[in-house]
């Protein structure tokens, strides 16, 4: 139980990262794997480029988002062979 509080605390503490998170997760769960790879190559938008450099001057932050996008990422880049 105090995990799970801990968890949703956690969670509303970034509500932008959180809305960011969930994009990231949309993106990867949706899209196949030629789409992953092209889009691995594309140059990030402006928005994008703003989102990461708040994300490396907050480490509590960049924690937060790596904990909740990272399944999703890896479970796509794995069927996708982006990773052995």
């Amino acid at each position: 139980m105090v995990l799970l509080c801990v968890g949703i605390a956690g969670a509303q503490d970034f509500p932008i990262m959180d809305m960011v998170a969930n994009n990231v997760i949309m993106k990867y769960q949706q899209s196949n794997c030629e789409q992953l790879w092209k889009q691995k190559s594309e140059p990030k938008s402006a928005k994008e480029q703003e989102f990461m450099q708040i994300l490396r001057s907050d480490p509590q932050m960049r924690t937060a988002f790596i904990n909740k996008v990272s399944p999703a990422i890896v479970n796509k880049m794995f069927e996708c062979g982006m990773i052995p």
